[in-house]
């Protein structure tokens, strides 16, 4: 072989490494400035990530619940008036459905009901929803850290075992897909219980 034909030779594998090495770098810039974004798998939306704390009174108990009382749990909490109307009954009815399909994990979760306006709940809510909290809120700063105030009766937020609320459900959810969402962050989350 003549020193011509390696130099060529030597020169192809140069520019080939070199492009190698490049591609991506190229690649990265091209997608961020095409503001490419690849789909979440995630159903909820995430929000700004905010350490909730404060307290509220349970109406069954007539007890003290501040939110620390409840880190190590993962919490599902909506919030609306005491006067629970259908939309109101279906997020209580589906947070208990979700919870329960999570089987033997269920006992990682928590359900917690913010009354905005401490109109004390139908005795019959209490039996059909047990185990979850109805808390008088009204008063609360609990209820200001919750973003978007004119929404908030739309949906169902889910706290991590730190406190922080990290995620927001659809106004019309669908239970398969907030059940998938919670399993999922349940099967990755390396808390003690």
């Amino acid at each position: 072989m003549s020193k011509e034909i390696i130099k060529k030779s030597n020169r192809r594998k140069f520019i080939l490494i070199l492009v190698l090495l490049f591609s991506p770098v190229v690649i990265s810039y091209t997608l961020f400035f095409m503001d490419y974004r690849p789909g979440s798998i995630n159903y909820g939306d995430l929000v700004e990530i905010k350490k909730l704390s404060g307290s509220g009174v349970t109406q069954d108990s007539n007890i003290i619940l501040r939110m620390r009382d409840l880190h190590g749990k993962w919490v599902m909490l909506t919030v609306d008036s005491g006067n629970c109307d259908d939309a109101c009954q279906k997020k209580l009815y589906y947070m208990r459905q979700v919870r329960t399909m999570q089987n033997k994990e269920m006992n990682r979760i928590e359900r917690l009901w913010l009354i905005d306006d401490n109109v004390k709940a139908d005795s019959e809510l209490f039996k059909n929803y047990e185990g979850t909290f109805f808390v008088n809120a009204l008063d609360s700063e609990l209820l200001d850290q919750i973003p978007t105030r004119e929404i908030q009766r739309k949906h169902i937020y889910l706290i991590d075992p730190m406190g922080n609320l990290m995620m927001r459900f659809p106004e019309n959810l669908e239970p398969r897909k907030m059940s998938d969402d919670i399993k999922r962050l349940l099967q990755v989350s390396q808390m003690e219980h």
